[in-house]
């Protein structure tokens, strides 16, 4: 169950996360990961068989999504300590930054944080297994792993061209550091 970071408070209720986040204009659900999965998703990295084998057993998921919000696509990622270039590839959005596209996340082991400025306030949300996370294209956000640097999430895409980052310059929209 994911947490909430805010200035002066952390939200640890499911419901008042829900509402947090729905006030905010993201989606967040929970959805228990299958425990078929248990064991594969147990490990730290997963060859390309073993993450068809992840897609597949969640494909019940990924159906209802696309009846229900029109994705067209997914795939899986898998990031720990161990993932060559991993500090490189993290940078690319541990800063502000924005997508043309919603970005969509179900985090299906390990943990990780996404950070928001929306209406002025900054904020983090730490995400961890059965997480679902639905920020719209032009949110202001950024993700970083967290001190267990590990993470498996599958991303779901309406249209993957308008997912590269557009950087923001914070100063812009942080109201009250």
């Amino acid at each position: 169950m994911a947490t909430i970071q805010r200035k002066t408070e952390t939200l640890q209720d499911a419901d008042a996360i829900k509402a947090f986040l729905v006030s905010k204009g993201l989606v967040y659900e929970f959805f228990k990961t299958p425990e078929s999965l248990d064991l594969i998703l147990d490990q730290k990295g997963l060859t390309d068989a073993e993450k068809a084998e992840v897609l597949s057993g969640l494909e019940y998921r990924f159906d209802q999504l696309k009846k229900e919000h029109g994705y067209k696509a997914n795939d899986l990622v898998v990031l720990h300590d161990e993932v060559p270039g991993i500090q490189d590839m993290l940078a690319k959005f541990d800063k502000l930054h924005i997508h043309t596209d919603e970005e969509v996340r179900y985090i299906i082991d390990g943990s990780g944080i996404f950070g928001f400025i929306i209406d002025g306030e900054r904020f983090e949300v730490h995400v961890s297994k059965g997480d679902f996370l639905s920020i719209p294209a032009n949110t202001n956000h950024w993700f970083t792993l967290d001190k267990n640097l590990r993470i498996k999430a599958v991303r779901y895409f309406k249209d993957n061209s308008g997912w590269t980052p557009v950087y923001v310059d914070e100063s812009k929209v942080l109201i009250n550091a």
